[in-house]
């Protein structure tokens, strides 16, 4: 019976702590944490689960450490403030993804990006065709901004992608009740041989219109 007021008792002081520690770090979104911050709360996390589930584990060892992880955020925190340098070391910097209503292939390489990831982010944007897209930029938090063409239609079929990576999506060209023989006399027409499509980064259709976006692009 003791252990379990024990156990109580740690977990309402430990959570008034770290609630405390939490309000004096300021408050921001957990989809806009930074990879710092979001170390800082796993570590604060496992201190006081320890603290929590380990009787022989003394309040003070996990309390201290808390209280020294806010400092040392708090202080990163200020210094990214003072110094672009030092937050883009810290924090990172916005990727262009889509320049121009271009895909960077090898900027989505770099940030360990890929087109599901892409399209998907799209999609929660309420874009339902990446030829729409005039920019889109990767911000530090992961989060997607994405700025449409003046021009855009918002209606019509959603992406389809089928082509990937130069390799043709056949699930996909069977949704839109294609084969693969009509997609590569399209993209000939287009200017694409045989073994041009082993180029061809991404490839959609929707709308009766293609968009084609090539690898090794300057």
């Amino acid at each position: 019976m003791n252990d379990i007021w024990t156990m109580i008792l740690r977990t309402l002081l430990l959570y008034f702590v770290i609630l405390f520690v939490f309000r004096l770090m300021g408050k921001r979104e957990i989809g806009e944490l930074s990879v710092f911050d979001l170390v800082v709360n796993i570590m604060i996390a496992e201190m006081a689960v320890m603290a929590i589930d380990e009787k022989d584990f003394s309040l003070a060892a996990a309390v201290v450490p808390i209280f020294l992880l806010m400092i040392i955020q708090i202080g990163m925190a200020r210094l990214s403030l003072k110094s672009k340098k030092f937050r883009d070391l810290i924090d990172g910097s916005p990727t262009i993804i889509i320049n121009k209503g271009e895909i960077d292939e090898e900027a989505m390489k770099k940030q360990r990006y890929n087109f599901d990831d892409l399209l998907q982010q799209l999609r929660e944007k309420d874009v339902r065709n990446i030829s729409d897209v005039e920019f889109a930029i990767l911000e530090p938090s992961g989060k997607l901004s994405v700025f449409e063409r003046e021009n855009s239609n918002k209606d019509g079929d959603i992406t389809l992608p089928l082509i990937i990576d130069g390799i043709i999506q056949q699930d996909h060209l069977e949704r839109i009740q294609k084969t693969e023989d009509w997609l590569r006399k399209e993209l000939q027409k287009k200017g694409f041989d045989q073994k041009d499509i082993h180029n061809i980064s991404f490839c959609s259709y929707q709308n009766n219109q293609f968009y084609i976006d090539t690898f090794h692009k300057e």
